[in-house]
């Protein structure tokens, strides 16, 4: 695409596809406590202003999951960390969301849905690496799997990340795994 304006606004409406998506169908158990993260980045993204997320995450409504803000580029820096990290293995993968770890979520993704699942080791971070990079980075060296399981260490809250080419692939997957739990 030679119109960076115009791929910008692609970017956008697809995300919100996605939101939309994710608004009618996600499940309440997915939803951490401080939301569903959800990006999309442009082709050759460089830092988290080429990557546009929910601010603020998908959150629980009062009777169903919304949207905590509007889409926007910049609006959350770790989900833009989790993607520009997948884009160095794989440019393709412009798309990932974070949810929270579930057993049954995790049985889904791996035995129902047959993607390719990797799960992160917390215990072998390198020293001065943030451990989100490392832990995308350390699941990502023989490809981007579709998914990666962050186990909760050091404080941190167990997660899912699931990546792919587009938002609204990533919202369906989230959709059937919601539909499954």
């Amino acid at each position: 695409m030679n119109n960076p304006a115009q791929e910008r606004n692609d970017v956008m409406d697809r995300l919100a596809q996605a939101v939309a998506l994710l608004e009618g169908s996600l499940d309440r158990r997915l939803i951490p406590e401080h939301g569903v993260s959800l990006g999309y980045a442009i082709r050759g993204a460089r830092d988290s202003h080429g990557i546009a997320a929910v601010q603020g995450g998908i959150v629980a409504g009062e009777t169903k999951p919304i949207a905590a803000g509007p889409c926007g580029f910049g609006m959350d820096d770790g989900i833009a960390r989790i993607i520009l990290t997948a884009m160095k293995f794989d440019p393709l993968m412009r798309s990932a969301a974070s949810v929270q770890f579930t057993g049954r979520a995790r049985a889904v993704l791996e035995d129902d849905l047959f993607l390719e699942c990797v799960t992160g080791d917390p215990k072998q971070v390198s020293e001065g690496i943030s451990t989100m990079d490392w832990g995308v980075a350390s699941c990502c060296r023989d490809g981007v799997p579709d998914v990666i399981f962050r186990p909760g260490a050091g404080g941190n809250v167990s997660r899912i990340l699931l990546f792919g080419e587009d938002p609204v692939g990533v919202a369906n997957n989230i959709i059937i795994c919601s539909n499954r739990i």
